[in-house]
């Protein structure tokens, strides 16, 4: 009898930041999965407002101790990276049917390019829908505090402009 080979599940994203949104997630697929992989992507249509490396340090931070969730970043196509660390699974956080109607394109574009990979779409709680990195970032550069809406204190870490 041969052994199964583990559920490797990639969670993509900019994260810039990473809120509490992006928390319920990981914790929700992190039961799903033997692996799962927080994989911080550069997206060529975005100017980010944390560095990559410190928010890969900061996630990193957030799951020391767990053993089955990973941080990394990376770059190119998700699907390519999927296939480098051999993923079978690539999981997204649902707000509202527009982000199933951006994230179904970009799942059919996935399974395109890497055949067999699944895209498991996991609805956000209700208590978090309204959360974005782009409204935590507006929060931020004007001085509000976001920290009802991160996993983390960002007051000790925000750019300056």
């Amino acid at each position: 009898m041969s052994a199964e080979s583990p559920r490797v599940a990639i969670f993509p994203g900019s994260f810039d930041p990473f809120t509490n949104g992006h928390h319920d997630v990981v914790m929700r697929a992190s039961g799903l999965f033997d692996r799962l992989i927080i994989a911080i992507g550069n997206n060529s249509t975005k100017q980010r407002y944390f560095p990559v490396p410190q928010m890969v340090k900061m996630i990193a931070e957030l799951y020391q101790g767990n053993d089955k969730i990973f941080v990394t970043d990376y770059q190119g196509l998700t699907a390519t990276f999927a296939r480098e660390v051999n993923a079978g699974y690539l999981v997204r956080g649902l707000r509202n049917t527009t982000d199933f109607e951006y994230e179904n394109t970009i799942a059919t574009a996935n399974a395109y390019l890497t055949p067999g990979l699944e895209t498991i779409f996991l609805i956000t709680a209700p208590q978090l829908a309204a959360i974005s990195s782009t409204i935590i970032r507006e929060m931020l550069r004007y001085g509000a505090d976001a920290s009802p809406f991160v996993p983390f204190d960002l007051t000790v870490n925000v750019p300056t402009f």
